[in-house]
């Protein structure tokens, strides 16, 4: 009779870790026919609105959740309240990953956003003046992105063991003295004002109402490793409906809206 017991016992906790898998693995994957992005307000916001359009025809509905920060996408993204997020280039996703133990990973490349150096009343950068100020991105990718702007202008030179992971601190010269004041990227443009020069990215100079092939004195070269990208967790990179969202977003449609609406700054990586 024990033993029976026993046989019994085992075959129902067997079940019970079966079903806990199945469980497991259908929660982990995402849902074919819906799926919620996270995106900053402003072009990436914008470009998702035709994106949307284009996946509802192909039978994918997508909730579009729209942040004014760099971090809080990342985060909700981790944290199962995102299935994926539009916003970022691969050095910050990388350094997020870092910084946060996450497991955040591209599924694939979007839109270049070109960044660039803007003031309210100089027209070069090397117009400065002594002690001038600097706004730049206090996060850690678009703050030495920034830099290497001002050192490819040739306001300052940065220590070449440090450039990718630049600060203030790894500048070696530094000829006017300049300031540079790192600020949270969304507030930048608001305080363009109160500094001679400013970076701003630009998804949040378009929100601001500048345009950046026009109102920007300086901008980064061409071939910038800083596309952006369509990021998911892990565990999601090779479900079947990533590639449905591709397939959306590779769209003419979503390419034609880019090339029209934002002419010479932003640029489609496909």
């Amino acid at each position: 009779m024990r033993k029976k017991a026993l046989i019994f016992t085992s075959i129902i906790l067997t079940l019970i870790f079966l079903v806990a898998c199945g469980d497991s693995d259908t929660t982990n994957a995402l849902s074919e026919d819906k799926l919620v992005v996270g995106v900053t307000g402003g072009p990436h916001e914008q470009v998702f609105e035709i994106v949307k359009e284009v996946a509802a025809e192909d039978g994918l509905e997508i909730e579009i959740k729209v942040f004014s920060d760099y971090v809080m996408p990342n985060t909700a993204l981790d944290e199962g309240e995102l299935d994926a997020n539009s916003y970022q280039h691969k050095p910050f996703m990388d350094k997020f990953n870092e910084d946060h133990e996450t497991n955040l990973v591209s599924a694939f490349p979007t839109i270049l956003s070109m960044i660039g150096v803007y003031s309210e009343h100089l027209t070069d950068v090397n117009d400065i003046p002594e002690g001038g100020k600097i706004g730049i991105p206090n996060d850690p990718t678009n703050g030495a992105r920034a830099l290497n702007i001002f050192e490819e202008a040739g306001l300052i030179e940065i220590d070449d063991e440090k450039r990718a992971t630049a600060t203030p601190l790894d500048i070696v010269r530094n000829d006017k003295n300049v300031e540079f004041i790192e600020l949270d990227a969304a507030q930048i443009p608001q305080m363009l004002g109160e500094v001679d020069l400013a970076v701003i990215n630009g998804n949040f100079a378009t929100a601001s109402g500048l345009n950046p092939a026009e109102d920007s004195i300086f901008t980064e070269t061409d071939g910038s490793p800083y596309v952006n990208h369509l990021v998911v967790r892990e565990e999601n990179v090779n479900d079947p409906v990533i590639e449905k969202l591709k397939k959306a977003y590779y769209s003419d449609e979503v390419k034609d809206f880019i090339n029209s609406e934002y002419p010479g700054v932003y640029q489609a990586s496909w």
